[in-house]
C-alpha cells in the first residue's frame, strides 16, 4: 500500500480510500501538482508520437505508427467535416490534440492504484492521483479553455460589432422598441448557454473519470482473486467509457464552435 503508516500498522479501508483521492499539493496548498505533471507529460508524449509519425511517414507502404496515427486523424476528420462547414486551418489539429490527450489523460485509470505511488513513495512521493480528468480542477480548466475557444471563433466569423449585437439580440431576434426591451433578457439567455456549454463539458467528463478512478480503488480493497474477477470486465468495459469521454468532449468541442462561426 502506499499509504502512510501509524507505526506499522496497516491502513483501514477509508484510510486507504482517503489516500488515494487525496492531491500531490503545492507548498501553499492550492495547487495539484500531480495532475499538472501527469497532464504536462502525457501531452508531450502525444507531441512526440505524431512528431516522429509524420518525421516516418511515407507514400509508401506505412508502418504501424503512421496506420494508427492516420486512422485517428481520419476519425477525428470524419466528425469535423461532418460538424464544422465553415473553413479554419485550426479546427481539425484542436479536435486531434483533444482527443488524444484526453483520451491519453483517461487511460491512466488503467494502471494499477497501487503502481506509480508506490513508485513514487521512494522518492518521498507520497500522495499522487495520476488521472488528470479525475480532477474537477483540470476538467474545468480545458472546457475554460473551449469556451474561450468559441469566443474567439465567434469573433472572428461575425466581428466584434456582429458578435455584440448577436448578444443583444438573439435568440428572440425582436424589432424596435421590443428589440430594446427583449435586449437585457436576450443577454442573460445567451450568458447562460455561453456558461452551460464548458459546464457540461467538465461535469460530464470529470464525473464518470471520477466514478472509474473510485471503483478501481474499491476493487483493489479486495482480495487478489476477486481482483482479477471483478477488475478484468471493469477494465474491459472502461476501455470504451475512456475512448467514448475522449470522444464526446471533441465532438461536443467541433459543434460548439461550429455553432460559434454561424451567421444569423
Amino acid at each position: 500500500m502506499t499509504t502512510e503508516h501509524v507505526g506499522h500498522e496497516a491502513p483501514t479501508n477509508i484510510e486507504y480510500i482517503q489516500h488515494h483521492l487525496s492531491h500531490l499539493k503545492s507548498a501553499d496548498g492550492m495547487y495539484n501538482l500531480d495532475t499538472f505533471w501527469v497532464s504536462a507529460i502525457l501531452g508531450a508524449i502525444f507531441l512526440g508520437v505524431f512528431w516522429l509519425a509524420s518525421r516516418r511517414a511515407t507514400a509508401g507502404v506505412p508502418g504501424k505508427l503512421q496506420n494508427f496515427v492516420e486512422a485517428v486523424m481520419e476519425l477525428v476528420n470524419d466528425v469535423v467535416n461532418s460538424a464544422f462547414h465553415a473553413k479554419s486551418k485550426v479546427i481539425a489539429p484542436l479536435a486531434i490534440t483533444i482527443f488524444c490527450w484526453v483520451w491519453l489523460m483517461n487511460a491512466m485509470d488503467f494502471l494499477p492504484v497501487d503502481l506509480l505511488p508506490k513508485l513514487l513513495s521512494f522518492v518521498g512521493v507520497h500522495k499522487l492521483r495520476v488521472v488528470p480528468t479525475a480532477d474537477v480542477n483540470h476538467t474545468f480548466g480545458m472546457s475554460f479553455g473551449v469556451m474561450l475557444c468559441i469566443i474567439g471563433f465567434s469573433i472572428k466569423a461575425k466581428g466584434l460589432g456582429g458578435w455584440g449585437k448577436e448578444l443583444l439580440t438573439a435568440p428572440f431576434h425582436a424589432h424596435g422598441f421590443m428589440a430594446i426591451v427583449l435586449a437585457p433578457i436576450n443577454f442573460v439567455f445567451q450568458m447562460i448557454e455561453l456558461l452551460a456549454k464548458p459546464l457540461s463539458l467538465s461535469l460530464r467528463l470529470f464525473g464518470n473519470m471520477y466514478a472509474g478512478e473510485l471503483l478501481f480503488i474499491l476493487i483493489a480493497l479486495l482480495p487478489w482473486w476477486a481482483q482479477w474477477l471483478l477488475g478484468g470486465p471493469w477494465v474491459i468495459f472502461h476501455i470504451l467509457v475512456v475512448t467514448l469521454q475522449a470522444f464526446v468532449f471533441m465532438a461536443l468541442t467541433v459543434v460548439y464552435l461550429a455553432i460559434a462561426v454561424e451567421k444569423h
